[in-house]
């Protein structure tokens, strides 16, 4: 069944004002549509942010913890839903069937989790240097918001950001990829079936090419908050820098997996595994390069390739699938391409795959064979550069120092794992990895939503998204310092009145 999706502005569900549309096909099947879709143009874009400007002025002024009771309908409401908007990703954007309904659980969570935070918008009390005066700061909403959300997570990465932005009292305009209108068409009915009153959340699908400048540069977008490539991220930040709009940026990643010689292979290799082609490798954690000690390079290297060899290729939501197809044509060409570089410039090896898969079903579909890259080393392109794609790199390592040194010598800094039995190993580790994110004897992968979610050098611009102290809550608001004085004179602080108390 084809889902025909419609803008949602000002509370009402309309198509594009020049009434064109697209398709998104199944990438399982690409000769099956899954959604048909507005193209949506700047006038579009246009509506929404007036909607959102003119709800804003009533729903920065509803208490915080009435927001949130909204926003936890929605999250029931999504809970209700789980099989059916999960069966939507899994067909839309291509992942398995139990990360496809994990990715709508995650959003269930921060929901949740973001509901609670309407009780707890905290700000704090401080204690004056003068008498008679206190001082307090609380949260305020910045106002209009661009949200501009990638297709490999279409209800995770939306529910990371528009939560916590409702429940701070912002209004979105939220903009999802071009390639899961649908995944986002069906979350926003939960938050208008929960009651979200008219224009706090408005839907505008389209290309990022044709609708993306207007959402970044509009006047009245006071925010815009970004989950895609580096190259797209740098060029929103220019495009956000005239107006000094506030910009939350989580871009690429290249993470590393560092394997000492202590450690559980076993574990290693089933963490690896799932870390490497978890969404057929399309994760911004994805775990694309293992640094392994060269004592135990040949076991994990027996265990690793015998564990891939076992992955089945296949349909999303079929059963005893491991690995589903990329997202569309470009990213098979992509992986193709750096196959090429590979072998031809970096002289590393091809152990398994390489090569898209085709016979059978794999044909119909956007299918790359899951693929080990060995004699890998730091410099080389499929070292520094992210696939994102089923490839990952062995890499061998002298020492635990040279390990961490190949971690750490891409411009990517957004997750890093290290397997050891040494406490001493994983606390060096911890504190040397260059990453906003580390892991210890586990994957790259898994991050949870009551943790903030960013990283360093080219992967964000150091806000984050998702929950805890630091998280997407300071992304969403800002601090107002209120100092009330009543004294009943005008008191001076920082002046020296020569030696008296009083300052």
């Amino acid at each position: 069944m084809v889902i025909h999706v419609k803008n949602y502005i000002n509370g009402k569900w309309v198509t594009a004002r020049s009434g064109r549309t697209f398709k998104r096909e199944n990438p399982a099947f690409i000769d099956k549509t899954v959604s048909v879709s507005p193209r949506s143009a700047p006038e579009d874009v246009n509506d929404a942010v007036k909607a959102a400007k003119r709800a804003f002025l009533k729903w920065k002024n509803v208490p915080a913890p009435k927001r949130a009771e909204i926003l936890f309908r929605a999250a029931e409401l999504l809970k209700q839903n789980k099989e059916k908007i999960g069966d939507i990703v899994a067909d839309e954007m291509g992942k398995v069937k139990k990360e496809a309904h994990g990715d709508v659980q995650e959003a269930i969570d921060m929901g949740y989790y973001m509901a609670g935070e309407g009780r707890r918008l905290f700000g704090e009390t401080v204690p004056s240097e003068l008498p008679d005066k206190s001082i307090r700061t609380v949260r305020e909403p910045i106002g209009v918001f661009g949200v501009i959300t990638p297709w490999n997570f279409p209800v995770a990465i939306p529910g990371w950001k528009i939560f916590p932005a409702l429940v701070c009292g912002n209004t979105v305009v939220f903009k999802p990829s071009q390639y899961t209108p649908a995944c986002a068409y069906e979350f926003v009915k939960m938050f208008v079936e929960a009651g979200l009153p008219p224009g706090v959340l408005n839907l505008v699908t389209g290309y990022g090419s044709e609708i993306g400048d207007a959402l970044v540069t509009h006047p009245d977008v006071k925010g815009i908050t970004f989950t895609g490539s580096t190259v797209v991220g740098k060029g929103i930040a220019r495009l956000c820098a005239p107006d000094l709009k506030k910009v939350s940026l989580e871009m690429g990643g290249k993470n590393a997996t560092v394997i000492m010689d202590d450690a559980d292979v076993g574990l290693a290799v089933e963490g690896c595994v799932w870390a490497a082609f978890g969404t057929t490798g399309q994760r911004c954690t994805a775990g694309s390069r293992i640094i392994i000690h060269k004592n135990i390079y040949n076991k994990f290297r027996t265990g690793f390739l015998s564990a891939v060899k076992k992955l089945k290729l296949g349909y999303a939501l079929a059963e005893g699938t491991d690995v589903g197809p990329l997202v569309n044509p470009d990213a098979v060409k992509k992986t193709e391409k750096y196959m090429r570089i590979a072998v031809k410039k970096d002289k590393a090896k091809i152990s398994i795959g390489g090569k898209r898969a085709k016979g059978g079903e794999l044909s119909k579909g956007y299918y790359f064979q899951p693929t080990v890259l060995e004699n890998v080393k730091p410099g080389m392109h499929v070292f520094c550069e992210e696939i994102f794609g089923p490839v990952v790199s062995l890499t061998k390592a002298d020492n635990f120092e040279e390990a961490i040194e190949y971690a750490n010598s891409t411009g990517y800094g957004l997750s890093s794992s290290i397997f050891t039995s040494s406490i001493n190993l994983a606390e060096k580790a911890a504190r040397s990895l260059q990453s906003g994110l580390v892991y210890i004897n586990t994957s790259t992968i898994g991050a949870e939503i009551q943790t903030p979610f960013g990283g360093i050098k080219n992967t964000g611009n150091g806000h984050r998204d998702a929950g805890g102290k630091g998280g997407a809550i300071d992304t969403f608001s800002e601090m107002k310092v209120i100092s009330v004085d009543y004294s009943g004179k005008i008191q001076k602080a920082q002046i020296d009145y020569q030696g008296k108390n009083a300052r």
